[in-house]
């Protein structure tokens, strides 16, 4: 709703009348006079008297009767005082109330009530419980959402290892051998060899020996290792002993002792190579014969996945490679499509599953806000169905109110801003500018309204959701001011300009070396005169006006504290009434 200018004073109700403008009253026909002149005099008396009582009063249609009359006679002339006082220029309006927070508990399966806490009315905490409902439908949908979930990251975690494994890596540090030559865009299929990765940097050596020496050998114990092709003894240790029975052609039974040593870097596999062990009382245990060394590791590297060659690192023959290094890169077409696809599914997924929770939450509810329980459809054994709502909660204890200010007016609010509120009632609310939408304003009829939301509290309770409420807020004021009441200043024209001239008619014992010039409007017979003439001790004085209510206006010049001024004529007749 458009608003609406208005105005109200801050200060006390003045003995003077209530403004209303003498000149907008059509004028009617003259009464008759009651005769005598006594009559008369004791009639004025209880007019003016009258018009007193309608002025403090605000008696509406007395008074207007009283400005309005159209007897030939004027009466008397009823004054007001200048007085020193408050303004506020207000601009008010209509706005709508309603909870800040509001919550409805609406079933997705069917169920069966088995328990219900609370009742209509009932205030609730957040988290306090409301309900039980046993719904098989419910608990099913959340199993069969979660194993959907869970398939598809199984899924998403087969399509990242095939990603994964387009690129070769090797999977420890060591040598390449037997390396295969690729060309680029060559289509390579799943398990075809790269090369052979060796671990060089350790050897091994395996030995038999005596089950006579079985107590003396050991997992870790330090063995000399000598190969006679470079004439140098290396140090090692024992790693693993398999007791097996390697039975020699003397008839002699043997064990099996894997030994391994570092490469310096310039031994190789299929070295020949023997070993010293020391017993424990300081013997030499020395192996039947002699073996050759092997590398420590040894692994075919083959391709995972299918696809055109896009790159390769270092895949040479004899390169030296680290743990993990990247050797082949293939291609794909569709896997990066296939995983944000497969993304997609898992994403709606969880949200079906979030969706399937929260509906089985529903069958065990807790008070989502806190709140007054405004209703509660449960009975115990109560059967409900898919779409029932069952419990409404809203938070009345704070209500927002949305006005709608225009464009003139909306310079004087501001977030944090204070507006005053009041019902049908007469009940008074004050409501805080919380937020001032200016994206949502409409604009029609020559001006922009602008929704603004208002906070109020009301923990009373005695703001009731979606009740009309009118609101004002000051635009601006005027404290210490000279003021008269608002019927007190009319508007001339000056003879010499013809400026429009706002005037206020003065009681003075002489006429002013000042008095303006001015163009009095002419009467039609029987039409009474709205301003006092000369001889009545009122003289015409040229004022300037600052604000005003809807009783007062401020006179920033032209008058002063305690003049009288001219507020109308009482009149001589009631004999319309």
């Amino acid at each position: 709703m458009p608003d609406v200018k208005e105005t109200q004073s801050a200060v006390p109700a003045q003995e003077t009348a209530a403004p209303v403008e003498a000149l907008s009253a059509p004028p009617k026909p003259a009464a008759k006079k009651p005769a005598g002149k006594g009559r008369k005099k004791l009639i004025k008396r209880l007019i003016a008297l009258g018009v007193a009582a309608a002025v403090l009063g605000g008696g509406g249609f007395a008074l207007y009767h009283f400005l309005t009359d159209t007897d030939d006679e004027m009466g008397e002339i009823f004054p007001a005082t200048a007085s020193i006082g408050t303004i506020q220029s207000k601009v008010s309006g209509q706005g709508t109330a309603r909870a800040k927070e509001q919550a409805a508990i609406t079933l997705t399966q069917s169920g069966t009530v088995q328990e219900v806490f609370v009742t209509g009315g009932q205030t609730v905490m957040a988290g306090d419980p409301l309900y039980t409902i046993y719904s098989q439908a419910a608990e099913n949908a959340v199993t069969d959402a979660q194993k959907k979930v869970d398939d598809l990251n199984k899924d998403m975690a087969e399509l990242i290892e095939q990603a994964n494994n387009l690129t070769v890596r090797a999977p420890f540090a060591g040598k390449l051998q037997e390396v295969a030559e690729f060309q680029i865009d060559q289509d390579v299929s799943s398990g075809t060899k790269v090369a052979t990765l060796v671990n060089d940097k350790k050897l091994k050596l395996s030995l038999y020996f005596s089950y006579a020496y079985e107590n003396d050998i050991h997992v870790g114990q330090s063995v000399d290792v000598s190969v006679p092709a470079v004439m140098k003894t290396y140090t090692g240790k024992v790693e693993k002993i398999n007791k097996v029975s390697f039975v020699s052609p003397e008839g002699a039974v043997h064990f099996e002792v894997v030994i391994v040593f570092d490469n310096p870097g310039t031994l190789t596999e299929k070295m020949d190579a023997s070993a010293m062990l020391t017993a424990s009382d300081g013997g030499e245990i020395y192996p039947y014969k002699n073996g050759q060394t092997q590398f420590y590791e040894l692994r075919d590297i083959t391709t995972k996945a299918a696809g055109p060659v896009v790159g390769q690192g270092n895949l040479l023959n004899y390169a030296n490679v680290s743990e993990g290094e990247e050797l082949l890169y293939l291609g794909s077409t569709t896997i990066d499509s296939d995983i944000r696809a497969k993304q997609e599914e898992i994403d709606k997924a969880m949200e079906d599953l979030n969706k399937a929770m929260e509906a089985l939450g529903d069958f065990n509810a807790v008070a989502p806000i806190d709140g007054t329980v405004t209703s509660c459809n449960l009975t115990e054994g109560q059967e409900v169905k898919s779409g029932d709502t069952v419990v409404m909660i809203s938070n009345n204890v704070t209500m927002l109110v949305t006005i709608t200010v225009d464009d003139r007016n909306i310079a004087f609010i501001k977030p944090g801003s204070f507006v005053d509120l009041s019902d049908w009632n007469g009940n008074v609310f004050q409501g805080q500018v919380t937020s001032i939408d200016m994206a949502g304003a409409e604009s029609g009829q020559g001006m922009t309204n602008y929704p603004v939301t208002l906070t109020v509290d009301n923990y009373d309770g005695s703001l009731m959701d979606g009740a009309y409420l009118q609101y004002s807020f000051v635009t601006s004021e005027s404290e210490s001011c000279v003021m008269v009441p608002t019927a007190c200043v009319q508007y001339f024209s000056l003879k010499e300009t013809g400026e429009r001239v706002s005037v206020v008619f003065v009681q003075m014992d002489q006429a002013p070396e000042d008095l303006p010039d001015l163009d009095y409007p002419t009467f039609e017979p029987g039409q009474k005169r709205t301003f006092p003439a000369p001889e009545e001790g009122y003289y015409p004085v040229i004022v300037e006006t600052g604000i005003a209510d809807t009783q007062n206006v401020e006179i920033v010049s032209g008058v002063n504290d305690g003049d009288t001024v001219f507020y109308n004529y009482t009149v001589t007749d009631y004999s319309g009434w």
